[in-house]
């Protein structure tokens, strides 16, 4: 990334539009306990997953970023969560029969760190460890969050759906999604199935995420 104009541009793009879906988020969130209608112990539409669980996650997530970009800074290659797997999957646990008004503070504080990190002196070259042990650049990150963000907001299942997230979003996700579908086909069988190009592109990308059904399709199974 270093050094290219165009990355950056990208980048400055992602990082808005990553900001945009944590407003979001807060106001959905804000408005939900506002009126009595949060549930943490409601189900998420994610199997064995709570609302506490979906916002834990989210919670966590922005804190393993944080924690990537403060290694950085110290000219580390931090791990995101250490422990792995296990230690991440006990903390979302741990946190998900919190009160409403504890998840959502939880929620927002992460986020106000992760976009502090943002706007800080950045090495965007540099690199944090995932739980698996791949090692990838910070500039990586800001979509990934993004990622997280939209797709995590409709996996609470409170009124947020694929139809409601941003054309830029679904456009950048698509191209990122559909390449690594065709990098796992044998050659000569790469593009999407006819039924999947046939359906509206927040659909398609949905059914790429691993979070609908498309008629005659057996699940993508690329995310």
């Amino acid at each position: 990334m270093a050094g290219s104009e165009a990355a950056r541009e990208n980048l400055d793009r992602v990082v808005e539009g990553a900001a945009a879906a944590h407003q979001g988020l807060l106001a959905m969130l804000d408005e939900l306990v506002a009126d009595g209608r949060l549930d943490a112990a409601a189900p998420s539409r994610l199997p064995r997953w709570s609302a506490g669980h979906v916002l834990t996650h989210l919670a966590r997530n922005a804190g393993s970023m944080v924690r990537a970009f403060d290694g950085a800074l110290g000219g580390e290659v931090a791990d995101r969560y250490p422990g792995g797997t296990e230690s991440r999957d006990a903390e979302i646990e741990a946190g998900a029969d919190r009160p409403p008004h504890e998840l959502v503070d939880d929620v927002r504080r992460t986020i106000w760190r992760l976009e502090q990190a943002w706007s800080g002196a950045v090495d965007w070259d540099a690199c944090c460890r995932e739980a698996d042990g791949r090692e990838i650049p910070l500039h990586h990150l800001p979509f990934l969050r993004w990622r997280e963000t939209e797709v995590h907001r409709v996996d609470l299942g409170l009124g947020y759906e694929p139809t409601d997230w941003p054309p830029i979003y679904v456009r950048l996700d698509l191209r990122e999604l559909e390449m690594r579908w065709n990098a796992r086909r044998p050659m000569g069988m790469t593009g999407l199935p006819a039924e999947a190009l046939a359906a509206d592109p927040p659909t398609r990308l949905a059914w790429l995420l691993g979070r609908t059904v498309i008629d005659g399709l057996a699940p993508a199974h690329v995310f």
